[in-house]
């Protein structure tokens, strides 16, 4: 079982409360009540627990949980949003590195260039 804390005006917690109100507004229906109670007949009970099929997780959302788990446990969620955002980020060196990549490109060129005008 996994627990997930998300904003209570976010999309996914507006569609768990659509998906409670469903259940609610079904359940009476479905179920005889007896002074308000509501008591769900035996075998079919327990053939509907036996044959509901779980929602699966795929490995990418379960590695997602891990991670923001291990980030709110170590304390860490702000000090990887300022590391992100500086130099030392993933993207910038990436930019970077193209740019001298580039760079070295035009120089070789030019040299080229040169020597084959004469």
């Amino acid at each position: 079982r996994v627990t997930k804390e998300v904003d209570s005006t976010s999309k996914e917690a507006k569609s768990f409360l659509k998906q409670q109100e469903k259940w609610q507004s079904a359940a009476p229906a479905a179920f005889p009540t007896v002074s308000g109670v509501k008591r769900p007949s035996g075998m079919s009970s327990l053939l509907g627990k036996i044959g509901s099929k779980k929602q699966k997780m795929s490995t990418l959302e379960k590695s997602k949980l891990d991670w923001e788990n291990f980030k709110e446990e170590e304390g860490i969620v702000e000090e990887l949003a300022i590391h992100n955002r500086g130099k030392d980020g993933y993207i910038e060196r990436k930019a970077f590195l193209e740019r001298v990549d580039h760079r070295q490109f035009e120089i070789e060129r030019d040299i080229r260039l040169s020597r084959m005008k004469p």
